[in-house]
């Protein structure tokens, strides 16, 4: 076993529990307790725990990569609202670009009444929504896949996406910090989370509250570099003046609409 491999099996264990000993590593891993340490010390700068006494315990901070078909699951209702204000921003005649992740996936089904749409997405279970919209001019980001989030990556879409230029990106979020930026825990979408922001006029992301002040590996845009956020009202207060001090325009979505 890796090094690598260890600490993630460490990190699911201390997913799953909580907490975790070193202790219980130690003799579980069968190796030293300065090894068990030192990758509790390693998770830790990854911001993934809080080293104690004899051990560590979980950052629930922490922006964690998760299934897609579990995140579906998640405040759903609330999703659909933001889905919802999100559509409300597109324009007949527009090209837009849709990130995968669960609440832009909800997005398709306010689109239907929209008139000549380019749409541009990474997101198999997006694509196949719309494909059966005659509305939509659609493009399909090659690549490899990701089957957690069931988007492409790599090189060949991140080529393919600097052939367009797109009126508006719509960018899902695992985590927002205010000095961290939009967050992913995986590098190869977010380098390709990245290509999508550098070929559209104006980058929107949509998020439910649930996920400010979390962080995850990889940076994807700076808080001053999105032009508008899409959130519900739990948005806190010093999060919404800061955004609005960097020029984010800040959209609270009706959690009213059914």
């Amino acid at each position: 076993m890796t090094s690598a491999q260890r600490r993630q099996q460490i990190m699911n264990h201390i997913r799953q529990h909580g907490a975790g000993k070193v202790d219980e590593f130690v003799s579980r891993f069968n190796v030293s307790a300065v090894t068990i340490r030192h990758d509790l010390n390693v998770l830790e700068k990854e911001g993934c725990v809080f080293r104690c006494y004899g051990g560590a315990t979980l950052n629930p901070n922490f922006a964690f990569d998760q299934p897609l078909h579990r995140k579906d699951q998640l405040n759903r209702s609330l999703k659909q609202s933001l889905a919802l204000a999100a559509s409300k921003l597109v324009k007949d005649g527009e090209a837009i670009m849709l990130d995968s992740g669960s609440t832009i996936a909800l997005m398709p089904q306010f689109l239907a009444d929209k008139q000549k749409l380019t749409v541009m997405t990474n997101a198999l279970n997006t694509a196949y929504q719309l494909s059966s919209y005659e509305n939509v001019d659609l493009h399909v980001v090659g690549g490899e896949l990701r089957r957690a989030s069931c988007s492409l990556t790599g090189h060949h879409g991140e080529h393919q996406i600097r052939s367009y230029l797109f009126d508006k990106l719509f960018l899902g979020v695992d985590g927002f910090d205010l000095e961290a930026g939009v967050t992913t825990p995986d590098s190869n979408e977010a380098q390709i989370n990245r290509t999508m922001c550098d070929v559209s006029r104006q980058v929107i992301a949509v998020t439910d509250s649930s996920k400010f002040g979390r962080k995850s590996f990889c940076t994807i845009r700076a808080a001053a570099q999105i032009d508008v956020l899409v959130t519900d009202q739990h948005i806190p207060t010093d999060l919404h003046q800061a955004l609005l001090e960097l020029g984010v325009t800040v959209i609270i979505a009706d959690q009213t609409v059914n």
